[in-house]
């Protein structure tokens, strides 16, 4: 039932969900849960999913620049050609996630665990990947620049940093 009303509210525009995520911070606590829910192009810019669980969730080419994905579960989810730039990905959970082509321009990376997602082709440029989690991640012909990564390990080859 609550991943219903999670649905409802969401549906409902992203305006009405942020106002009830602000309005409810006890909703915070029980995690909202959109599980695979089915967001295909949604346009998502902006919307507050702090902790909300997007787990195998399909975001394929969602409009999600500017959002608050703070502490998000994404793990599995699908966000091939998704724009996340810009977006709060502080602490999310990316772990085998789907992430070929997407826009991470400026995205927080922060401490995410990003083992096991595939980021093929995606936009890093100037994305914070401080302590993010790349282990058997999948990087070719992502655009990143080293200086993106630990201020401290900017002369380490990004495959090093797979290892973490």
């Amino acid at each position: 039932m609550v991943r219903q009303k999670s649905l409802d509210i969401l549906v409902s525009g992203k305006k009405q969900w942020n106002i009830w995520r602000h309005t409810y911070p006890d909703v915070q606590a029980f995690e909202p849960d959109l599980h695979e829910a089915y967001l295909y192009k949604a346009d998502l810019s902006g919307i507050d999913f702090h902790g909300v669980d997007l787990t195998e969730a399909n975001l394929q080419q969602a409009d999600l620049r500017n959002a608050n994905l703070q502490e998000t579960d994404l793990r599995h989810a699908n966000l091939q050609n998704a724009d996340l730039s810009d977006a709060n990905l502080y602490r999310a959970r990316l772990h085998g996630a789907e992430l070929r082509g997407a826009k991470l321009c400026r995205a927080n990376l922060t401490e995410a665990d990003l083992s096991n997602a595939d980021l093929r082709g995606a936009d890093l440029l100037g994305a914070d990947l401080t302590k993010a989690i790349l282990k058997h991640t999948q990087i070719s012909e992502a655009l990143v620049s080293l200086q993106d990564l630990d201020a401290g390990d900017r002369n380490t080859p990004l495959e090093a940093h797979k290892e973490r």
